[in-house]
């Protein structure tokens, strides 16, 4: 058994322990699945069913092996229990070490080297980008690929030239491959909202920019050319229909001084982005406006940047995410590297928020996922290598209802609900855009048990996050009830 942690604060086992007996109360539904290898991305894809109780929908995944099979992307499909229809009693009932009955493998993918991230295309979710160890962003059709074998020897799976919906283009050829990086890009990798574009940025400290459009000119001039996946070079001859393409970049953004670490859209605009990296700067930029940066924080965060999100409710508002243990808020209308010391000394005037989470047991664990609501404009989660995802509302910050009696003893501001369902470094999550509240998260689970992973779908109770007089009103009808019970034990 592991020791208690630092000045009598409670080990991991004992956290989760804790959790675990909370479940009942605390969550609407919850799934856990074990991953016989770790994923380091998750995302949801389309909703393929509904149903009187729940629904069916793609999960996408990946598994990173120890190279004795090779690395996949994985599309599976998942059952949403809809919201108060699980029973308290039963969402508790799970084995650590055993696979959900809610989430089952569609289809395996193999991929050339491990997948570092996952993003589906807002137009069309069927259609994903994928980071490796290599200069490239790799474009799939989920749909169109063929279930693969993960066995030692197994060839890659390539990338097919697949016809987007008509509402993309009606004989639109997707392109496989996107070049531009003169090295590694290996996480930071965005989908635009608004349009077919693809962001990404790497270790050669630059963020580029491709439009999917492209290939139409590029497979016009370039017919006979073809690459090998994630190789970084070109190659030539061979069957041009089952060869892979490339596309070159629409722009090469440089303003980073060290590895580009994420990026992010404009929620509106497909010619806004902005980035983050090891240099502390966040940078954002206007590819109307050239290739320089359009705004430059130099010091944003005290160390490293690993995270950044845009709101889609409210477009002056971006988060980041830091390895100094921090999450901020951003307004854009007041970047500028003058103004920012001002703007942290004057936090609770203009709500630009300075989210600090400190780990409970020895160290300040480094954040390493921050996502908006896709439902709600001012809540937001964040997700550390302490195991913890944390959710946050910063409308609540300075009101009376976040000081009395409805957050942790001690916790930040604004921080209203914490899923300690992982017992290892959380390095990803994602909100259901289908179903609201519903989130997936998944943990690299190697340190504490020597390999694997653990993939958890959870929604918390309406209770915590519904309006205090709708909730006492909904209790109220329940009170004899509850006196009746409480007499009787």
């Amino acid at each position: 058994m592991r020791e208690r942690g630092k000045a009598g604060k409670p080990s991991v086992d004992e956290r989760y322990t804790q959790w675990k007996s909370l479940v009942p109360v605390l969550y609407d539904w919850l799934a856990n699945h074990n991953l016989v290898w770790p994923s380091l991305s998750c995302r949801w894809g389309p909703q393929l069913e509904t149903a009187t109780y729940k629904n069916r929908q793609r999960l996408y995944l990946s598994e990173q092996t120890d190279g004795s099979v090779p690395n996949t992307l994985v599309i599976a499909n998942c059952e949403v229990v809809k919201p108060r229809v699980a029973a308290a009693e039963h969402i508790s009932q799970f084995n650590e070490e055993a696979r959900s009955p809610f989430v089952k493998k569609f289809k395996t993918i193999i991929h050339p080297g491990e997948v570092n991230r996952i993003r589906e295309l807002p137009q069309n979710s069927k259609i994903v980008a994928t980071h490796t160890d290599s200069p490239d962003v790799l474009i799939w059709d989920v749909e169109s690929q063929p279930n693969r074998h993960a066995v030692l020897g197994a060839a890659d799976s390539r990338p097919d030239l697949v016809g987007l919906n008509n509402f993309l283009l009606s004989n639109l050829i997707l392109l496989q491959i996107l070049t531009g990086h003169q090295d590694n890009a290996e996480f930071a990798l965005a989908m635009c909202p608004t349009e077919p574009f693809v962001l990404s940025g790497g270790k050669d400290k630059s963020v580029v920019l491709w439009s999917i459009h492209d290939h139409i000119s590029a497979s016009a001039t370039d017919s006979g050319s073809a690459k090998s996946p994630g190789s970084g070079t070109s190659k030539s001859g061979g069957d041009k229909a089952g060869d892979s393409l490339s596309v070159g970049p629409r722009g090469i953004y440089q303003g980073h001084d060290d590895t580009v670490e994420d990026v992010q859209f404009c929620p509106s605009s497909a010619q806004e982005f902005c980035s983050v990296g090891d240099d502390s700067c966040l940078i954002l930029w206007d590819a109307r406006a050239g290739t320089t940066p359009a705004v430059k924080v130099e010091k944003a965060h005290n160390a490293d940047l690993h995270c950044v999100d845009w709101n889609p409710h409210d477009e002056h508002l971006i988060l980041t995410g830091s390895a100094d243990n921090s999450v901020r808020m951003f307004d854009r209308r007041n970047l500028t590297s003058v103004e920012l010391d001002l703007l942290f000394l004057n936090l609770k005037v203009t709500k630009l928020l300075f989210f600090v989470y400190r780990h409970e047991i020895t160290f300040w664990p480094p954040i390493q996922c921050v996502l908006w609501s896709p439902d709600v404009a001012t809540v937001f989660g964040s997700a550390a290598d302490d195991g913890l995802l944390n959710v946050w509302d910063y409308d609540k910050i300075g009101k009376k209802k976040d000081r009395v009696g409805t957050r942790m003893p001690n916790s930040p501001p604004g921080l209203f609900f914490q899923h300690g369902g992982h017992r290892d470094k959380v390095v990803d999550f994602h909100w259901n855009a289908a179903d609201p509240w519903t989130i997936v998260s998944v943990s690299d689970d190697c340190e504490s048990t020597g390999g694997g992973g653990t993939l958890q779908i959870w929604r918390m109770s309406d209770l915590i996050y519904r309006p205090e007089e709708e909730v006492l009103a909904e209790l109220e009808n329940f009170k004899s009830h509850i006196l009746t019970c409480s007499s009787k034990s």
